[in-house]
């Protein structure tokens, strides 16, 4: 008896052994060797994302490249990340997030994704809605034409309970399924928030035949936290007031405060193959979100040092409540055709495509009330919440993109260009709209070498329509970059190694004054370095390692202008599913500042598993930030810190069947 296996083949949407992806979708919308790519991408894999046990989208970004995951340390509302010194937009299967800020927005939780992608610099030609730093582009957990299903629990730190559950598997040769669904009940770092969620994600794919994959999917989410981020000032935080410092638990709202969400979508993914040569691909999204706020933090803004109230003895602080309600819903639509052509020596992979946005938000706020706390003893129950909540004007955001792109195979050398115009609209109820357009360009070129060397440079721009904010609009902002690279792939390793060097012009951007208070900048520049390792140095020994140097605009929010971080995960099993397994890693920021704001100091985070896998059970112990210490993620001119996450503890037990 003869039996011949043949591996899978890898691709840009589907699952990946090990941590060094080979391929993306988010720099061409075209399942594209990273090699062939000449911009710089990271694929955070879903081995990563298990082994690592990160739990919320910043923290799992900690060993990216161009990435600084926690820009504004634990937060209950959001994921503070910047690429490249700017805020990325998020991305789920080719659709753009919500616009807006925290208020509108929820948190995808990693259970439900495959990988996620960064790619690192503008990205107006495909995605028009693209941030200037790059998008965070997100892969769901699709359905598989092979059996798979487990079941997990999870206890950890700050008495955090979860269960899981992941099932997939044909219904018949032409039908597959999924479900992804979990609970969780747990607090935070900081009293009387809670950090608990209800998911439940259906999908269903359909093959009449070869050519023809249709796919419906849908996610209900249900999220109980509060703000974490109690805008503590200066003193107090990063240096001791008179009393000293307070506690990292310290909580200075009430303990019915909260920010509770709601998130609905349901769409479709298809893609019909007419010739060997040619693809129809398009996904369409609706969704619902709901975000009821109510919330007090410390006015940190009214006096220099946030002590305003008792500037003496700097005990008593005045505090801020926040009541606000918004619903956001938006209908998203891409539609792209692919085809592979030959004209003489040159082979082409073209891509024509339209998208179309459609988002309304509608808000209801009462007035901002004051109060004040004792911040070394406080005594909840004080305070006198407003009664009603007044309706806002509704704000709309519209945009259609038109597309085209070539990616031109030439001997060794690799072409990408491409162009896109999009028209936007903005503007709130009663108020004229405010109508731009604009028309973005991509080029670059790498050059494939025998010693898989690839040197590659490229320019590349971004159009992205900024949504209105307590009825204030915006200009849209833009951006333009130049980058030089290298990537090198070692022949026969499963290894991937990245230099990029990069310089980044932006204009526009939102700057907060204060809460509720805005402004724009005009142009502004970032320039930077970036080196990066991914994969296997040895059969049983993976790696993850980076190098940031950036250099900020001087308007710009403060970022540390060095940035290291380095995973090393070692098997003793025969395989990744068999055996123990062992890993740690460190991730270390310098000292910086931001404007005239004060000095944060340097830090060094420690984090670690083990863990032991046989066919049917995992059982893992992850733990970050191992030595509990106490950091600051910034602490911003305007008067407030950010403080860091603390030692976290994750013990989680799954079963395979």
């Amino acid at each position: 008896m003869t039996v011949q296996s043949e591996a899978a083949q890898e691709t840009a949407r589907g699952p990946v052994s090990g941590y060094r992806a080979k391929r993306a979708v988010s720099a061409t919308k075209t399942d594209t060797p990273l090699a062939e790519t000449p911009q710089s991408v990271t694929v955070v894999t879903r081995d990563q994302i298990t082994e690592q046990g990160m739990g919320n989208l910043q923290d799992l970004l900690s060993y990216a490249a161009g990435v600084r995951s926690d820009a504004y340390g634990i937060d209950g509302r959001t994921d503070s990340v910047r690429v490249r010194g700017a805020s990325p937009i998020t991305y789920l299967d080719g659709l753009r997030g919500n616009y807006g800020y925290y208020t509108s927005t929820i948190r995808p939780d990693p259970y439900t994704l495959e990988r996620v992608e960064v790619l690192r610099g503008p990205a107006g030609t495909l995605y028009g809605a693209g941030g200037t730093g790059g998008i965070v582009h997100m892969t769901s957990k699709r359905p598989q034409f092979e059996a798979g299903r487990e079941a997990g629990v999870q206890l950890g730190s700050n008495n955090r309970r979860q269960v899981q559950l992941d099932l997939t598997g044909p219904i018949h040769e032409q039908l597959a399924w999924r479900i992804v669904a979990l609970a969780r009940k747990a607090g935070t770092q900081v009293d009387y928030v809670p950090d608990n969620r209800l998911l439940f994600m259906p999908a269903l794919t359909w093959r009449p035949r070869a050519a023809t994959t249709l796919t419906l999917h849908a996610l209900w989410q249900k999220d109980e936290s509060g703000s974490t981020s109690q805008f503590f000032p200066w003193a107090g935080t990063l240096y001791p007031a008179r009393p000293g410092l307070l506690p990292t638990r310290r909580f200075i709202g009430e303990p019915g405060d909260h920010y509770d969400t709601r998130r609905a979508h349901a769409g479709w993914e298809l893609e019909h193959t007419f010739s060997p040569q040619w693809q129809l691909r398009q996904n369409y999204r609706y969704s619902r979100n709901t975000n009821d706020g109510r919330y007090h933090y410390a006015d940190f803004f009214t006096l220099v040092g946030g002590w305003g109230a008792d500037p003496v003895n700097q005990r008593i602080l005045k505090r801020i409540y926040s009541d606000t309600r918004t619903q956001n819903a938006m209908h998203l639509l891409d539609t792209h055709l692919q085809g592979r052509l030959v004209t003489g020596s040159l082979r082409h992979t073209l891509l024509a495509g339209l998208d179309v946005i459609r988002q309304h938000e509608d808000s209801w706020r009462a007035p901002n009330r004051s109060s004040t706390i004792d911040a070394w003893q406080p005594v909840y129950g004080q305070t006198v919440y407003a009664s009603t909540r007044a309706a806002q004007p509704r704000t709309t955001q519209r945009q259609t993109g038109f597309y085209v792109q070539d990616q031109i195979q030439w001997d060794a050398w690799t072409i990408l260009a491409g162009l896109r115009h999009d028209r936007a609209a903005s503007g709130k109820a009663g108020a004229a709209r405010e109508k731009t357009s604009a028309t973005t360009k991509r080029l670059g070129v790498l050059y494939a070498s025998a010693a898989r060397i690839h040197p590659y440079i490229s320019y590349a721009e971004s159009f992205e329509p900024q949504a209105a904010r307590q009825g204030q609009t915006f200009k849209p902002l833009r951006g333009k970059q130049w980058e030089i690279g290298l990537k090198y792939e070692p022949e026969g390793r499963a290894l991937a190694l990245n230099a990029a060097l990069y310089h980044l012009r932006e204009q526009n951007r939102i700057r907060t004054l204060r809460p509720d208070v805005y402004d724009q900048l005009g142009e502004t520049r970032t320039r930077g370095l970036e080196l990066e390792a991914r994969g296997r140095l040895a059969p049983r020994l993976e790696l993850l390692a980076h190098y940031n140097h950036i250099r900020p605009d001087a308007q710009l929010e403060g970022l540390p202008k060095h940035q290291a971080s380095l995973w090393a995960m070692h098997y003793f099993g025969a395989s990744r599913q068999q055996g123990f397994s062992a890993g740690a890693g460190l991730r270390w920021m310098s000292a910086f500042h931001d404007r005239s704001g004060p000095r944060i100091p340097a830090s060094t985070l420690l984090d670690f598993m083990l863990a032991w896998d046989a066919p049917h059970w995992r059982v893992a112990l992850n733990v970050t930030n191992a030595t509990d210490k106490t950091y600051f993620a910034t602490c911003l001119a305007r008067g407030d810190c950010w403080i860091g996450a603390r030692r976290n503890v994750l013990l989680s037990a799954t079963w395979r069947f």
